[in-house]
């Protein structure tokens, strides 16, 4: 599979990625399965892996580390994220997220789903979730800080100017490209900046399935660092490879034609992250 540099880091990540969140109960995917489906994606290249707390409270987190046993841990980065915007708060979080995945450090810490300017203050206010960032980068805890978003590009590229961040988890969709686009608002000045940028909800939690490989190239074709697709089966995992490992980058025409088809569905119901409040009838509403 192609690797390619991650920001400035110096790191060098695989095309194709690993979102943990589905190796879960909640998503049919027994232990012994999200085990075998880690491991398997090792085996064929996958080296970035991305998970939180949050997910199935913590189980997404518990299985990977399993997975990770018998010295698998260090061939592997681990990306993992804290929702709490308080210092105290995330440090507690980060604690509980090291003991579920067996290690010492994680390679990636990241603040999860920053949605409004609001959260963006209070993360850089006294007390906030930034300094539990910093504190444990100094003292090795965590190597690389970071920060996602599925919303408003505006409120990221608004944390690209405050902070120095290594990497940003954002939502890169074919979908995404018509609605409060990070493509077109964020790419531009996280490249500038040297930060490495992850693509996800390229399925649009299932939406684009019918498109499953125009879906997947249309993502891993943009300027980005790599792409993480969230995978409970054995089968996802082949498909997903299938297209990584045999990657043809998606021309200009191809991508106009993708988003003809498609753009029927560049609606509410059908993006609920554009929304502040997730599910909500409206979509995120920018400040006048």
């Amino acid at each position: 599979m192609i690797t390619q540099q991650f920001g400035r880091t110096g790191w060098e990540v695989p095309l194709l990625s690993f979102g943990a969140q589905r190796i879960v109960d909640e998503h049919n995917c027994t232990e012994e399965q999200g085990i075998q489906i880690v491991r398997a994606a090792i085996e064929r290249g996958i080296t970035y892996f991305d998970t939180a707390p949050s997910y199935s409270d913590g189980q997404s987190e518990y299985r990977l580390g399993l997975a990770l046993t018998e010295g698998r841990r260090e061939n592997v980065r681990i990306a993992t994220k804290t929702h709490d915007r308080t210092r105290d708060g995330s440090l507690k979080l980060l604690e509980g997220s090291l003991k579920r995945l067996q290690t010492d450090h994680v390679d990636e810490w990241r603040l999860h789903n920053v949605v409004t300017l609001e959260e963006l203050d209070a993360i850089f206010a006294k007390g906030g979730a930034i300094q539990a960032l910093q504190e444990m980068q100094e003292q090795g805890v965590v190597k690389k800080l970071s920060i996602s978003g599925h919303t408003n590009p505006q409120v990221l590229v608004e944390a690209l100017r405050r902070f120095d961040f290594d990497s940003s988890l954002v939502a890169l969709s074919a979908l995404d490209h018509h609605i409060y686009s990070f493509a077109h608002e964020f790419l531009p000045l996280a490249r500038e900046k040297g930060v490495a940028v992850i693509g996800m909800k390229v399925m649009a939690l299932g939406k684009l399935a019918p498109w499953y490989e125009k879906a997947l190239r249309y993502t891993l074709s943009l300027p980005i660092s790599t792409t993480i697709v969230g995978m409970e089966t054995m089968e996802q995992l082949e498909q997903n490879l299938s297209v990584a490992e045999n990657f043809t980058p998606m021309e200009e025409w191809e991508r106009l034609e993708f988003w003809k088809e498609i753009l029927h569905l560049a609606v509410p119901e059908t993006l609920p992250w554009k929304a502040e409040t997730w599910g909500a009838d409206q979509w995120y509403k920018r400040n006048a």
